[in-house]
């Protein structure tokens, strides 16, 4: 059985079940009135971890959550076909297939090999989690010239071998591996 979780607990990067679904509180703010009688609330910025929709929720303290069945299973990028995208289950070592709606943009950050985490609810694939940077091969970007400086704009734009189109600096040439930040999908430096 799995524990309960007042609405005063809760905190950042936690994971609660609301309305038979698994949410990750992304901020927290409590308001404790001043008056007499006055209730505390708290006010929640989650995800909904199978939507990925964001929105802000008010609950009052007392009221309970439980904790999400959310088990995080280490896995290695192994190739992509019209049947979806396989990864190798590092524990078990069994071939493990995601939907593509279930990937979504996630995919452009998928190269050979590239160990992610499998997030299941339930015992279902509901996403990936993935290391903080992943590197990535420049395949077209513009040469810099020399003088483009002068003009503020210090990046260019480059595509790199997944199809993912970041800024980079003028510095970084064709056949480079970059690393990119798997959060803001921004360039991260050389690899």
């Amino acid at each position: 059985m799995a524990s309960l979780i007042e609405a005063i607990d809760i905190k950042r990067k936690m994971f609660v079940e609301y309305e038979n679904a698994p949410y990750h509180c992304l901020d927290v703010e409590i308001s404790r009135p001043t008056a007499r009688g006055g209730q505390t609330l708290v006010r929640v910025k989650m995800r909904n971890l199978l939507t990925g929709a964001v929105f802000d929720r008010t609950f009052k303290a007392g009221e309970k959550f439980r904790e999400p069945d959310l088990e995080n299973v280490p896995a290695s990028f192994l190739y992509a076909d019209a049947a979806g995208y396989h990864f190798m289950d590092q524990d078990s070592f069994d071939i493990v297939t995601l939907g593509a709606e279930v990937v979504g943009d996630d995919r452009l950050l998928l190269v050979d090999n590239v160990m992610v985490q499998i997030q299941k609810y339930n015992g279902g694939p509901i996403g990936l989690q993935f290391p903080p940077h992943v590197e990535l091969a420049v395949t077209d970007t513009e040469p810099g010239v020399r003088g483009d400086t002068a003009s503020g704009g210090v990046t260019k734009l480059a595509t790199l071998e997944t199809g993912l189109q970041i800024r980079v600096p003028l510095f970084i040439k064709e056949g480079e591996k970059v690393k990119v930040h798997t959060e803001t999908r921004e360039f991260a430096g050389r690899a």
